[in-house]
């Protein structure tokens, strides 16, 4: 298990911007029961109808391959240890479609801590101004992965997948964004699944409650405060150790 998490928070795995649009279309598939040959097959059918990024057409076959393989790992075939924090995560959909922003956000968070990484540095610098250019992003992104040309060109397609998402707006400037509105999240179940989703992106999977929840990968988010004490209740999954007088370690069982 442990080589598993290894490469999966060493991979960067996202080779084209993910539309939000087709993250519903591999959720509802997964809902109505289909299995994961057919819903392969309706996401490459339905990719082929759109042209995601309006890449030149004859990438589109590959770049397509690419994304529904992408919607394939992070919500029908996910890695073993991840299965029953998407079957919450699809519960929770099934019962609260109106919140499948902060759904969806959480399941590729999980899948590709690339895209948490990405959202945590652009949270980052969103804290301390109020714009943000591509090329600051990826600077601090290289500090963490190195200088791969693959981390460049792969943060890119996350940066344009938040734009995409409406988590960033662009500026008038070419390569650069600002904050869009934040998504208030009221419900506790759902706040719980985005700290459960920030510890899976972690390689430590452990973090005190008050940075999960102020972590700046959820920078499109407002999450409520909460104690430890109702994230135990809501989640076997995860371990609250108490120390000192107000801080609470939360970490994933089993780890």
């Amino acid at each position: 298990m442990g080589g598993l998490i290894r490469n999966r928070h060493e991979a960067i795995g996202i080779k084209q911007a993910i539309r939000f649009e087709w993250m519903q279309k591999a959720a509802n598939l997964l809902l109505a029961g289909l299995d994961a040959k057919t819903i392969r097959q309706e996401l490459h059918e339905f990719l082929s109808e759109r042209k995601g990024n309006g890449s030149e057409g004859e990438r589109s076959d590959q770049t397509r391959t690419f994304a529904v393989n992408n919607l394939m790992k992070i919500w029908v075939s996910p890695d073993p240890e991840l299965i029953p924090f998407r079957d919450a995560q699809l519960a929770f959909l099934r019962e609260n479609p109106s919140m499948a922003l902060a759904v969806h956000w959480g399941m590729i968070s999980a899948v590709y801590p690339f895209w948490f990484n990405v959202a945590r540095q652009t949270g980052r610098l969103l804290a301390l101004q109020d714009q943000v250019t591509q090329t600051q992003i990826i600077n601090r992104l290289k500090e963490q992965y190195g200088d791969r040309q693959t981390v460049s060109r792969y943060a890119r397609f996350v940066i344009r997948s938040f734009v995409a998402w409406g988590a960033l707006k662009d500026s008038e400037t070419k390569g650069c964004y600002e904050k869009a509105a934040q998504v208030e999240i009221t419900e506790p179940d759902l706040a719980i699944l985005m700290v459960e989703s920030a510890l899976l992106a972690t390689p430590e999977a452990k973090g005190t409650l008050g940075l999960l929840l102020n972590n700046p990968a959820f920078f499109p988010f407002q999450l409520p405060v909460m104690s430890g004490d109702v994230v135990s209740r809501g989640r076997d999954r995860i371990e609250v150790v108490r120390y000192g007088l107000d801080d609470e370690l939360l970490k994933l069982k089993g780890e």
